[in-house]
């Protein structure tokens, strides 16, 4: 019996490709769960089998958990009674005390039971070993036919490899079936309860990124180099390449010879229409180039908001924003940046509306007439900060101001400053009063809140923890433990 077990682990390890230990271990729970079918109690079965002899012992075993945790008298001890039964030796709370059971014959039921087993693991195994092996050769796309559909899903099988393309991850309006042969991008791995699964996606800017790099060896080569990509899946998309030999076109080395690389890829995507954008490092160039061909008249920056003011002529606006606002879209999210397309008229009319207000604030704020707001505006100036706190030498540089004028502007722009932080703060304090009779609740807290616009109990008590964590910076636990007690009055 020894014998033939080690050579039906021999076997098994061979014929699946799994390693010899994992068959082992398998063989060990079947054996267990098998001899736990001889106690009609919940039992702790432990099984060894030697891997040089294949003779195996069976042991019956008890978890010590502290004195008053005892849950399962069939699976635990307590820590006293184990130390009384084993006088001498050194026991902790989670050990292990075991007894060796006597030599168990299986039965017909106890076989089938551990043959159901030892098949489970391996499979399990052998999934295991497929996804890894799978993954250590780095492949990013699978190419293989669709063995089946389920429930509008298609499974692929690739070789050893099935993947599974989810309906919403496919081209829309494309119609698959079993037996046709597609390509697709591995997504996720998705670990279930049946083992792991491989999920793949046609949708994703990295499966048109693999595409190219299939058709265009300079790629891999690393003389060209991808840098971005969007997509409207099925209809429209854009990648951003870039040149590392100042000797190669990346845009016509992309399209290829009369466009056969660019219609290889569009043929895979379903007819799917694919902008080639030069990359530049400089974000406004990068911009031009991907809302091409329209052509841009004036753009405005704002970094702190990552966002630009692009102004075209009203004949270019409607292809710079493309059918549906497609292409400032797309051109968005290529570049990274909030795009904001308007007209010549729109810039100007915006434009008059950002100085009134700046002429406006600092008339009211500095006691200014008109005259000198329009000279702060000329020389650059937008804010109070700024009036305030500019260094002195370059205020002076201001030719229709002397130094008395200087210095009694940024006077008036302090105290503004100052009189305006009195007033945020004696508000801050009034709105924090309802949160800070909350249990458990500080001023730090309180304030951080109020200032992300949370003034009340209750609006606490809507959050979701991550929001708390987020707004705060608290640790989740004591993140939920507020928002529990701000909840308390809706369980009263």
């Amino acid at each position: 019996m020894s014998r033939e077990l080690l050579l039906l682990v021999d076997a098994l390890a061979r014929e699946k490709n799994v390693d010899k230990g994992i068959v082992l271990g398998a063989l060990e729970q079947a054996l267990a769960s098998a001899t736990k079918k001889r106690f009609q109690d919940d039992v702790d079965i432990r099984v060894a089998v030697d891997p040089v002899t294949g003779e195996y012992q069976s042991f019956r075993r008890w978890q010590i958990v502290p004195d008053e945790s005892l849950e399962s008298a069939e699976r635990q001890v307590t820590l006293s009674a184990a130390q009384g039964q084993n006088p001498g030796r050194d026991i902790q709370v989670g050990d292990f005390i075991e007894e060796l059971l006597p030599a168990v014959e299986f039965g017909r039921i106890g076989a089938q039971t551990a043959k159901q087993v030892i098949l489970q693991k391996i499979r399990d195994a052998e999934r295991e070993q497929i996804l890894s092996d799978f993954l250590q050769r780095g492949e990013h796309l699978i190419t293989g036919v669709i063995k089946r559909m389920e429930r509008g899903d298609a499974i692929i099988e690739s070789g050893r490899v099935e993947a599974r393309l989810l309906r919403d991850q496919m081209i829309p309006r494309e119609n698959l079936r079993p037996g046709d042969r597609v390509r697709a991008c591995l997504w996720k791995i998705d670990r279930t309860s049946r083992g792991p699964q491989i999920m793949v996606s046609r949708i994703t800017p990295e499966f048109l990124v693999r595409l190219f790099e299939l058709e265009v060896p300079e790629l891999e080569d690393g003389l060209l180099e991808i840098k971005a990509a969007a997509r409207d899946p099925g209809s429209r998309a854009k990648i951003a390449v870039k040149s590392n030999d100042s000797r190669i076109d990346p845009i016509g080395t992309c399209v290829g010879m009369r466009g056969s690389r660019v219609q290889a890829v569009t043929s895979e995507l379903g007819g799917e229409r694919i902008d080639i954008v030069l990359w530049s490092e400089d974000p406004v160039q990068f911009v031009i180039n991907a809302l091409a061909p329209a052509e841009v008249s004036k753009i405005t920056m704002d970094e702190d908001k990552h966002s630009m003011d692009i102004v075209v002529d009203e004949e270019n606006l409607a292809q710079a924003i493309g059918r549906t606002g497609q292409n400032v879209r797309l051109a968005s999210e290529l570049t990274g940046w909030e795009l904001n397309l308007m007209t010549v008229e729109e810039s100007k009319q915006k434009s008059e509306e950002e100085s009134s207000h700046i002429r406006n604030l600092f008339m009211e704020k500095l006691d200014v007439d008109e005259e000198v707001a329009d000279i702060l505006m000329q020389e650059g100036f937008s804010t109070l900060e700024e009036v305030a706190y500019v260094p002195l030498n370059e205020m002076l540089e201001i030719e229709a101001f002397d130094e008395n004028t200087v210095n009694e502007l940024r006077s008036r722009a302090r105290n503004s400053l100052l009189t305006q932080a009195i007033v945020t703060e004696e508000k801050l304090e009034h709105d924090v009063e309802d949160l800070l009779t909350l249990e458990g609740m500080d001023s730090q807290t309180a304030r951080l809140l109020a200032e992300k616009g949370v003034v009340t109990k209750e609006e606490l008590a809507d959050l979701a923890t991550d929001d708390l964590v987020e707004m705060t910076g608290l640790d989740a636990e004591r993140a939920r433990q507020l928002i529990i007690t701000a909840r308390a009055p809706w369980f009263a």
